[in-house]
């Protein structure tokens, strides 16, 4: 298994939180010297809402995170990690901060989908 050393976190909202989410990612960018991506106003990839990314490694975890915890309002943030395992990153290796979200993760082959069983008795 990989290590978890990068992460993202997407930061969700509705459009009538447009606003909110943009003036958070704002202050995102003045506070810290991570990638940020751009604002998506409707579902993109496996993410079902409108949504902006965030990009940090584990250095930046510890400080990130506990900031969006304070600081996301009202918004949902989906943090998971970035092995390249996107099945497993997006299903296992998650952390949801307010109420998590529907991730369209049908979009991601699992890793084992080719697996020969183990046991067929």
């Amino acid at each position: 298994m990989k290590p978890l050393d990068r992460f993202h976190a997407h930061v969700y909202f509705d459009l009538h939180e447009l606003e909110q989410a943009i003036d958070l990612r704002r202050e995102i960018g003045r506070l810290f010297e991570v990638p940020i991506g751009a604002v998506y106003d409707r579902p993109i990839g496996p993410h079902s809402k409108g949504m902006f990314q965030i990009v940090f490694g584990s250095e930046d975890f510890g400080v990130i995170v506990p900031w969006l915890m304070q600081h996301r309002g009202a918004l949902d943030v989906l943090v998971h990690g970035d092995t390249g395992e996107h099945y497993i990153d997006h299903t296992q290796h998650v952390l949801w901060l307010g109420n998590s979200q529907r991730v369209y993760t049908e979009m991601f082959q699992r890793a084992n989908d080719n697996a020969a069983p183990l046991f067929a008795g």
